[in-house]
């Protein structure tokens, strides 16, 4: 059994899949604080964050400690999460047709192990549609996902080639973490 430090739907779902206990408790952490010059910095940074602040709360003796953070970068951009509707449109638009590296850093703790792990996952995309854009805007399912992005959801057609792991690109390396459970 493990404390999963995030509120994250889909990370919770990523480990249930892959048959891994665990209880989900979490305290926040504001990234927007960080700066950083490289997407792996900020993502290391953040999940460093979400580690003290939750590690402070929760400890890891009881259970092992589960944090992970994830940024979207394309065209040498930082995709954040969008705050608006047209922040997501300008967001989606980066990743059209190029390039888009998801990556996942987590750190997994108790009193016998620290495992910290940088994993990416790289998609091409073909062009969005518009109108298929247009409706994923609509749908507000954009809101709270780092770059906008869901590969499992609205992304997933327009996938022309991958590298890496779906899981990375979902949230959380499960792949890795399994390695050292």
């Amino acid at each position: 059994m493990i404390r999963l430090a995030s509120s994250s739907e889909t990370r919770a779902l990523l480990l249930r899949d892959a048959g891994i206990s665990f209880l989900q408790e979490s305290v926040d952490f504001n990234e927007e604080q960080i700066v950083a010059d490289s997407p792996k910095q900020f993502v290391y940074l953040a999940t460093l964050g979400k580690f003290d602040a939750n590690k402070a709360v929760f400890g890891d003796r009881d259970y092992p400690l589960l944090v992970a953070d994830t940024v979207v970068t394309s065209q040498g951009k930082i995709l954040r999460k969008a705050r608006t509707k047209e922040d997501a449109r300008a967001i989606l638009t980066t990743q059209s047709g190029n390039i888009t590296s998801i990556i996942t850093c987590m750190i997994l703790s108790s009193p016998t192990l620290k495992l910290i792990d940088i994993s990416s996952t790289d998609y091409l995309f073909k062009p969005f549609n518009s109108d298929d854009m247009e409706r994923y805007l609509q749908s507000g399912a954009w809101q709270g996902k780092a770059g906008a992005c869901m590969v499992e959801g609205f992304c997933k057609p327009y996938i022309q080639t991958v590298k890496g792991y779906e899981s990375t690109a979902m949230g959380l390396s499960t792949e890795v973490l399994k390695r050292f459970l």
